[in-house]
């Protein structure tokens, strides 16, 4: 099995809970998040404008309300308008309502690949250590397609967020 059909079998699996919703742009129109939802149920899919801050603060609404969002941002680059909601919502609402809430949500952050051509230094960045040094939940690099099914089916049985760290270029390099 290589890393996409890792990240594919992953959506599968998570997609079986019809309380799972997928939340983004380019998710249920065009590449479908370069293929890897093509098998996911339809009526699973949220497709959003590009309002990055819009659709993270959609993803911990739903889940408040027991939905189980993946919250799908096809590049880093594009994280940082979302950044608000993520760090200082996301990330603090437990320990702001003294534990009253904690929005389950699986955080799909891909990180652009340079490769079959060179897309500009804004489609390529990676900010994976800003958000493992300002989120109070664990954000996972995916480099080894081995720990990527489990460490999904590990995120879904937790009931805290978690962002995964994907790298585009491994889709059809592994």
């Amino acid at each position: 099995m290589n890393y996409k059909q890792a990240i594919i079998q992953s959506m599968d699996f998570l997609a079986k809970d019809k309380k799972t919703i997928f939340i983004g742009y380019n998710v249920k129109f065009g590449s479908q998040v370069y293929g890897t939802l093509k098998n996911v149920p339809k009526k699973q899919i949220l497709e959003t404008p590009c309002a990055e801050n819009l659709m993270t603060g959609l993803a911990i609404g739903m889940a408040l309300k027991e939905y189980k969002p993946v919250l799908i941002f096809e590049r880093h680059d594009f994280m940082l308008n979302a950044a608000d909601a993520i760090i200082n919502h996301l990330s603090k609402i437990q320990e702001l309502s003294k534990g009253q809430f904690n929005p389950k949500i699986i955080i799909r952050a891909i990180i652009g690949a340079d490769k079959p051509f060179y897309p500009g230094i804004q489609h390529i960045q990676d900010f994976t250590d800003m958000f493992k040094n300002y989120c109070s939940f664990p954000v996972v690099r995916l480099n080894n397609v081995i720990d990527i099914i489990p460490n999904y089916k590990d995120a879904y049985r937790v009931n805290y967020p978690v962002m995964f760290i994907e790298e585009r270029g491994m889709y059809e390099n592994s």
